[in-house]
């Protein structure tokens, strides 16, 4: 178990992306048991600088929170996301999987094309299974990706209401024409955000 211990710490630090289980299983002589040497491997490095962190259903070394500050200078600029590919993004990760139509239905307003080809293009989300519903529409969930962005494990740990409230993302106030009636036109950045769910996408 020594040598497999070994063996996985130096393909967690060599890899540029996380890598799973089987990835391991694969490059790893037979017999072996990637999974039990993981375990290990998070283990002795409990309390270290850095950490065997899992990302979806893969694995990765990643930098111990409360050592972040030290990477402050080494930054990466994101392109800023429009309003309506940030709000379509977190309708998929907290809905997922979900369909174009259901996301159109939570914001009230149409999804452009192009909207969802940037999500695709920067890998946070993919293609899910087919709806069992008429027509087989796809669905749309999160990716690996996605949950390394955020350091999250699994969607399950996305923040929920209050916790955003808590952060102060979020407020109570209606958004543009909630009550009024108004109604915005397809793929409005400034338009109502959803029936129901407003609350949660409002700036």
């Amino acid at each position: 178990m020594g040598e497999q211990e070994r063996m996985v710490e130096a393909m967690l630090f060599a890899s540029a992306e996380p890598i799973t289980l089987r990835e391991m299983a694969g490059r790893m002589p037979h017999g072996c048991d990637p999974a039990e040497a993981v375990a290990h491997v998070r283990k002795r490095y409990e309390g270290r600088g850095v950490r065997v962190q899992r990302v979806g259903e893969a694995w990765a070394i990643r930098t111990a929170p409360d050592l972040s500050f030290l990477m402050q200078k080494e930054t990466v600029e994101m392109r800023k996301l429009s309003r309506a590919a940030t709000e379509t993004l977190a309708i998929i990760a907290y809905h997922q999987p979900v369909t174009r139509a259901e996301i159109e239905e939570i914001r009230g307003v149409s999804v452009s094309r192009g909207t969802i080809d940037q999500l695709l293009e920067l890998d946070w989300i993919r293609f899910g299974r087919r709806k069992m519903a008429p027509g087989r529409p796809v669905t749309f969930v999160v990716t690996p990706e996605f949950l390394d962005q955020f350091g999250l494990e699994t969607a399950r740990d996305l923040p929920g209401l209050k916790e955003l409230r808590a952060a102060g993302l979020l407020d109570n106030r209606l958004p543009p024409g909630a009550g009024d009636g108004g109604e915005s036109g397809p793929d409005d950045e400034d338009g109502v955000t959803g029936r129901g769910q407003s609350e949660l996408f409002e700036e």
